[in-house]
C-alpha cells in the first residue's frame, strides 16, 4: 500500500513538473506576441503553473494553516491578474515553484544517499565451517569466518591469533588497528591481515553497524525543517491585511460618508498595495542569492533553511583527521639511538616496508624517495599486528611497533610520542625509530580563533584517535574542548547533550563515522573530501576541503540575513505609508501598482548585494 501511495506521489509530482514547464513556454509565447491572445495565453499559464498552489489554498480555507505560503500566493498572483499585471503575476508563481523544486530535489537526494549507508552492511555471512547464511539468521555465539578483505558483519570477540583491521568507517582513522586473541572486533570493520575467526557477541539488529544506520536515518527524520520565514510572517500579515481591507470598504461609507463606490476603490488599492509580492520574492531570493555567494566561496548549501540556522548557532565541534589534519601520515622526526645514521634508519625502514600497501609504509617510502634494490633483501615476512621481520645485508632486522620488540625480547627505552612510532632493530638489538603524525591543516592553527572573532562560544573537536594524539592536536590550536577514543554514537550522544543545554550545534567532519553526528546536528557540514555519505547527510559542504571556510559561511549568512530584515523593514515602511493613503483616497490604481512593483524592484536589487563577497 504504501509503494502505490509513493508511486502515485512520483507521478503526480512529475505530472506538476510537465505542466509547470509547458506553462512556462506559453508564457513566453504570450510575452512575445503580446497580442489580443497573450490575455488567454497568460490565463492558461497561469492555470498550468499555479493550479496546485490555488487548490491547497482552498483546501487549507478555515483550517489553522489557512495562512500559509499557499494563501498568500494565491492572494499575491490573483491581485496582480486583477489590475492587468499578468507577468508579474505568473513571474512570482515561476520562482516559488523552482525554489520549491529545488528543496524538495536536495532533501530527496540527500534520503537516496543516506540509504546507501546499508551498504555498510553484510547481508551474508561465513560460518566456521563454510557454510554461508543470512546474517539475520546469526545467533550470539556463533562462529563466524572473516576472510582477508571482507567486512566483518557482527561484533564479536577474536577467537585465535590476531587481527589487522581498517576501522576507517567506524572511527574515521586511517591507521590500521591491531586487535589481539580475545578482544572485540566490531561490525564494519575490515579485515587486512589474515583470515579471523569470531564467537558473535551481538545479533544483527543490535551491532555497531546497524546502530549507525538507525541513528543516520532517526537523526534525519526526526530534524524538523524550520519554518520559512516568508510561512512565519504571512500567518500574521496576511489576515489582518483581509481584515483590514474589509474595514477600510465598511467604515468608510458608514463612519465618514464615503460613497460606496468610492470605498470599494480604495479597499481594492489598499488590497493591491498591501500584496505581499515584494515579500513573498525578495525575501526567498535573498536567500538563494545568499546560497550563491555561498557557492563562490566553495560552499554548497542544500537549503535556505540552514542559512538563517547558521547566524544562530554558538557551538561548533569537528572531527579531527580529514577535517582538522591532512588526513594522511608523514614522517615528523627520524630518531638514531647508535652509530646508524637517520639516512641509515630511514633506509633500513624502507627496505623492510617497500613490499607493504599500508599507509605507514608509503609514508616511510615518501620520506625516503629512492630506488629499492631487492637483491640485498634475502628474506621477508610480514608479522599481523607486529610489523616486519626481514634479512637485508644478511643482517636480521625488525621493523615494527613496540609489540614487535616485545615478541622477540628486545629492550627499548623511547620517551612518550603524540605520534606513531615505527622501531628499527638490527641483530636484536634497537638502533632507532622513526615517529609519523597526521599533519595539521595550515589553516586549522588560525581557526579557533577566528571562530571566537564572529562570536563562537566553544570550539570543539570530537575524534575516534587516541586521547594522546587529540590532547596535542587541541593544544596546538587551542581548543576549548576534546573528546577522543569516541564511536559514532559517542559523537552523537555529546552533540544530543550540548543541544539539551540549549545550544545551538554544528559539527563538520568527513567520515562515514561522521554521518550521524552530522546529520543530527542543527547544521551538520561536510568536507568536499570526505565519503559520499556524509556529503550527502551533511547540510553544507565545504568543496575546498578548508576547515576555515566555516568562517566565511558565518559571514555570508550572517550578511545575507542583514538584508532580509532589510527587506522586511522598507518593505512594511513604504507600504504602510501608501496603505495610509490609499484610506485617505489620495492613491490612484497606478500609485498602488507602483508601492507593489516598485518595492518589489527595490528589494530585489537589494537581495542581489548578497552575491557580493570580499
Amino acid at each position: 500500500m504504501e509503494e502505490n501511495c509513493e508511486s502515485c506521489e512520483e507521478e503526480l509530482s512529475v505530472t506538476n513538473k510537465i505542466l509547470m514547464v509547458i506553462g512556462i513556454i506559453i508564457y513566453i509565447i504570450a510575452i512575445v506576441l503580446n497580442n489580443n491572445i497573450s490575455f488567454y495565453l497568460y490565463l492558461i499559464s497561469y492555470i498550468m503553473i499555479g493550479y496546485n498552489i490555488i487548490l491547497n489554498a482552498i483546501k487549507h480555507l478555515f483550517s489553522k494553516d489557512m495562512f500559509d505560503e499557499n494563501l498568500i500566493m494565491t492572494i499575491a498572483t490573483i491581485g496582480a491578474l486583477a489590475i492587468g499585471e499578468y507577468t508579474e503575476a505568473i513571474a512570482v508563481l515561476v520562482l516559488y515553484k523552482i525554489g520549491e523544486l529545488l528543496q524538495d530535489k536536495a532533501l530527496d537526494s540527500s534520503k537516496e544517499k543516506i540509504e546507501s549507508l546499508l551498504n555498510l552492511k553484510e547481508d551474508k555471512t561465513t560460518l566456521k565451517d563454510g557454510t554461508v547464511v543470512e546474517t539475520k539468521d546469526v545467533k550470539v555465539g556463533d562462529i563466524i569466518l572473516v576472510k582477508n578483505g571482507d567486512k566483518v558483519s557482527l561484533d564479536g570477540i577474536l577467537e585465535d591469533g590476531n587481527a589487522k583491521l581498517d576501522m576507517s568507517a567506524l572511527n574515521g582513522e586511517s591507521q590500521y588497528v591491531s586487535v589481539e586473541c580475545g578482544k572485540e572486533v566490531l561490525s564494519g570493520s575490515v579485515n587486512v591481515g589474515n583470515a579471523i575467526y569470531l564467537k558473535v557477541t551481538k545479533e544483527e539488529k543490535d551491532s555497531t553497524v546497524s546502530k549507525i544506520v538507525e541513528l543516520v536515518e532517526n537523526a534525519s527524520k526526526n530534524k524538523s525543517k524550520t519554518e520559512k520565514y516568508i510561512s512565519k510572517f504571512c500567518k500574521i500579515y496576511t489576515p489582518i491585511v483581509i481584515l483590514l481591507a474589509l474595514i477600510v470598504l465598511v467604515a468608510l461609507p458608514l463612519g465618514l460618508n464615503v460613497a460606496w463606490t468610492d470605498a470599494i476603490y480604495r479597499a481594492l488599492n489598499f488590497l493591491v498595495i498591501s500584496c505581499p509580492c515584494a515579500l513573498v520574492i525578495s525575501i526567498p531570493l535573498s536567500f538563494f542569492v545568499g546560497m550563491g555567494a555561498l557557492s563562490k566561496k566553495g560552499i554548497i548549501s542544500k537549503g535556505t533553511t540552514y542559512l538563517d540556522t547558521l547566524t544562530k548557532v554558538d557551538t561548533i565541534y569537528l572531527d579531527k583527521t580529514g577535517t582538522l589534519t591532512q588526513g594522511k601520515f608523514k614522517v615528523v622526526d627520524i630518531v638514531s639511538t647508535s652509530n646508524y645514521s637517520k639516512e641509515d634508519i630511514l633506509e633500513y625502514l624502507a627496505y623492510c616496508e617497500f613490499k607493504s600497501s599500508h599507509i605507514i609504509a608509503k609514508a616511510i617510502m615518501d620520506e625516503y624517495n629512492n630506488e629499492i634494490q631487492e637483491s640485498r633483501i634475502k628474506e621477508h615476512e610480514e608479522i599481523a599486528g607486529h610489523g616486519i621481520r626481514a634479512i637485508i645485508d644478511n643482517k636480521i632486522v625488525l621493523c615494527g611497533n613496540s609489540r614487535l620488540l616485545k615478541k622477540y625480547d628486545i629492550s627499548y627505552d623511547i620517551e612518550k610520542s603524540t605520534g606513531t612510532v615505527v622501531f628499527l632493530a638490527i641483530d636484536n638489538k634497537v638502533e632507532g625509530y622513526v615517529i609519523l603524525d597526521d599533519v595539521l591543516k595550515p589553516e586549522s592553527e588560525q581557526l579557533v580563533e577566528l571562530l571566537h572573532k564572529k562570536g563562537i562560544k566553544e570550539v570543539g573537536m570530537l575524534t575516534g584517535d587516541k586521547l594522546e594524539v587529540a590532547e596535542n592536536i587541541a593544544k596546538k590550536i587551542n581548543m576549548d574542548s576534546y573528546h577522543a577514543e569516541l564511536l559514532p554514537q559517542d559523537k552523537v550522544s555529546i552533540i544530543e547533550e550540548a543541544k539539551k543545554d540549549g545550544k545551538i550545534v554544528s559539527f563538520i567532519g568527513d567520515g562515514i563515522n561522521d554521518s550521524p553526528v552530522i546529520a543530527i546536528s542543527d547544521v551538520g557540514m561536510a568536507m568536499g573530501k570526505g565519503t559520499d555519505i556524509a556529503i550527502e547527510t551533511a547540510d553544507m559542504v565545504l568543496m575546498t576541503d578548508e576547515p576555515k571556510k566555516i568562517v566565511d559561511a558565518i559571514d555570508i549568512c550572517r550578511r545575507t540575513k542583514r538584508i532580509v530584515i532589510q527587506n522586511i523593514c522598507v518593505i512594511l515602511t513604504i507600504k504602510l505609508l501608501f496603505l495610509i493613503c490609499s484610506v485617505c483616497g489620495i492613491t490612484t490604481m497606478w500609485l498602488a501598482v507602483f508601492a507593489d512593483v516598485g518595492v518589489t524592484l527595490i528589494t530585489i536589487l537589494n537581495s542581489l548585494r548578497a552575491f557580493i563577497t570580499k
